[in-house]
């Protein structure tokens, strides 16, 4: 059984096993060390991480595809997966699982900013997220203050979760190759979570902060401040010269 590629899906399938033994073994060192026992597959294509996944011990599994025909592909080609596919596009569904789960996946690159941010919602339930993005998009996650990837990505997934880059993936790993490079990130939930004065005042400060990146963060704040507290130094600063704390900080002297 074949399947074709739909670019309005933004599929590049992986080929290369040994990016995908990578990924798995990083996946099961996870599970270990958390102890927990359910994964969820984002866009599992043609199953190139999933016979993996599968072969993974003890493991409550469920994988999220959008695409009929790979749907029927993967219960085609490996017949463990039948009734662990939930056929929805994976920024509709609810929580998969009750409890902790893991989420992996080689995210479809037009939605992979999204996709973290509904995993997000879900943050008391996913201690870890192991993905494959545009390499420019895992930079933005991972990246520190005082540089020019530093942005909304960055503060408001870090302000939950560890970022770390583990290693790049060139074009020919994947059919068809992509006209840029990749990178996998790991995502671990953080032990001591920032103090801010709400979650919705945070992410309102840091996207006004950033929408207007290139000016003094007086200019761009100034609508959630009052004027006395403009006065502060820490508004002569631009967005990214802030740390998430400096953030997080700033949400209690919010109107």
């Amino acid at each position: 059984m074949q399947y074709t590629l739909k670019k309005s899906l933004g599929q590049h399938f992986l080929k290369d096993e040994n990016i995908c033994k990578k990924i798995v073994d990083v996946v099961d060192a996870n599970l270990t060390n958390h102890a927990v026992h359910q994964l969820v597959e984002v866009g599992p294509g043609g199953g190139a991480i999933t016979k993996y996944l599968l072969q993974l011990p003890n493991i409550n599994f469920k994988a999220v595809e959008l695409d009929a025909e790979k749907v029927a592909f993967l219960e085609a080609t490996y017949p463990a997966i039948q009734q662990k596919i939930i056929h929805e596009n994976f920024l509709d569904i609810q929580a998969p699982f009750e409890n902790q789960f893991i989420v992996v996946g080689n995210f479809p690159y037009n939605i992979s900013s999204q996709i973290l941010f509904k995993v997000l919602e879900w943050k008391e339930q996913v201690p870890v997220v192991i993905g494959m993005f545009q390499k420019e998009v895992a930079q933005r996650v991972a990246a520190k203050p005082n540089s020019k990837a530093y942005g909304i990505i960055s503060v408001l997934l870090q302000a939950y979760y560890d970022v770390t880059y583990l290693f790049d993936v060139t074009p020919d790993s994947f059919t068809p190759p992509p006209k840029v490079m990749s990178g996998v990130i790991q995502l671990q939930l953080r032990n001591s979570l920032y103090n801010v004065k709400s979650d919705k005042a945070f992410v309102q400060l840091v996207k006004l902060a950033f929408n207007q990146r290139r000016k003094m963060l007086r200019n761009a704040v100034k609508s959630v401040f009052s004027a006395e507290v403009l006065q502060d130094e820490i508004f002569n600063k631009r967005a990214e010269q802030l740390s998430i704390e400096d953030f997080a900080a700033l949400t209690f002297r919010m109107q």
